[in-house]
């Protein structure tokens, strides 16, 4: 969540904000938790028993946290560039910890692999469209052929009616949620400000252009969708 009058930056490096973060998702993203559910499933088509996920964008630990509960055996490299935020998905991991290496910085931190698996969730809206592409490259350079690509994030059609629409029904969600209907309109136009939400189709063409295959849509939340891709 994008607080108001905040940049992405300073949501992740101001420590007051990045210890209320494991509470906003659930109220912002509709179905957040049947989301992780739902990708958590994707993933395990295809990982083995020991398998090895990367987790883009792992700072906080929510993912991580469901991935290891469900499937013991899996191991994790999650990457995040916010210090802090890795220090709340340590917090966040407790006991699981032990089965995950967090690596500070972007993509370029991640190791080598190969892996089984890899996820990047509510973290794509934050980079430029050359860096989503350059990070979706990177991430199935590290994946095993056929390896499933579990891609969830902010994607509105690019009309500007539509767009205005959406960020409405975004707001109003917040607001059902609980959230002061002050501040989910301040987080709006933060996220409009600062934000690069693409469209649905953009979004499906920087996964074909990085060498995704049998790309299909699995998720839709109001202003999220999430995607399957395989390398």
């Amino acid at each position: 969540m994008v607080p108001e009058k905040i940049t992405p930056h300073d949501a992740f490096s101001d420590a007051r904000l990045v210890a209320r973060y494991v509470d906003g998702p659930p109220r912002i993203v509709p179905g957040f938790a049947d989301m992780q559910r739902m990708s958590t499933l994707l993933l395990a088509e295809r990982v083995p028993d020991g398998g090895r996920v990367l987790v883009v964008g792992a700072g906080g630990g929510l993912e991580l946290k469901t991935f290891a509960q469900a499937y013991p055996t899996w191991t994790f490299d999650g990457v995040d560039p916010s210090s802090k935020m890795i220090e709340l998905a340590v917090q966040t991991l407790g006991t699981l910890a032990s089965r995950v290496q967090l690596h500070e910085g972007t993509i370029d931190a991640a190791p080598a692999g190969p892996f089984d698996a890899a996820t990047c969730l509510l973290t794509m809206h934050f980079l430029s469209l050359p860096e989503r592409l350059r990070t979706a490259v990177e991430v199935r350079r590290r994946l095993k052929p056929g390896s499933p690509f579990v891609v969830v994030h902010m994607s509105i059609p690019a009309e500007q009616d539509e767009r205005t629409s959406w960020m409405s029904r975004y707001a109003a969600f917040a607001i059902s949620s609980g959230i002061d209907a002050h501040d989910a309109q301040k987080s709006s136009q933060a996220i409009k400000a600062h934000l690069n939400i693409l469209s649905p189709q953009q979004d499906e063409s920087i996964l074909r252009e990085a060498g995704f295959s049998r790309i299909s849509l699995f998720y839709v939340g109001f202003t999220f969708r999430g995607w399957v891709a395989y390398a």
